[in-house]
């Protein structure tokens, strides 16, 4: 019994709810997206976190893997990249909204190509 409300826990946080799916983003819109995460003059991700094909990524964040998973809702991973401090007031990673580093059009780009790690 327990095994399997365990299975459908597990089958409900992985699959797609009925009348909930999201529109892929497209592939020009995460090659952009892609381009500013690796920027050093706008988004810079790889200063502080590993991302696969990135070159000398840091290590001081978390590697950005399986971020789906890690934020399955994309409103809650947008507004930690716009200002994380809200969620945790001693990060490091700088609040790209607040502080105009990226636009609203770049954060959400930024977020479409995070959403793919």
């Amino acid at each position: 019994m327990t095994k399997n409300l365990l299975l459908a826990g597990i089958l409900l946080m992985v699959l797609p709810w009925p009348g909930v799916a999201e529109e892929p983003a497209g592939a020009d819109r995460l090659a952009q997206g892609k381009a500013l995460a690796f920027e050093r003059s706008k988004g810079n991700c790889l200063a502080c976190h590993h991302i696969e094909g990135g070159e000398l990524a840091g290590n001081y964040g978390p590697p950005l893997i399986m971020m789906k998973a890690r934020f399955p809702d994309r409103d809650v991973l947008r507004a930690q990249i716009w200002d994380a401090s809200v969620r945790m007031r001693s990060t490091r990673m700088p609040p790209f909204g607040r502080h105009r580093i990226l636009t609203e059009e770049e954060i959400d780009l930024v977020v479409d190509f995070v959403l793919t790690l």
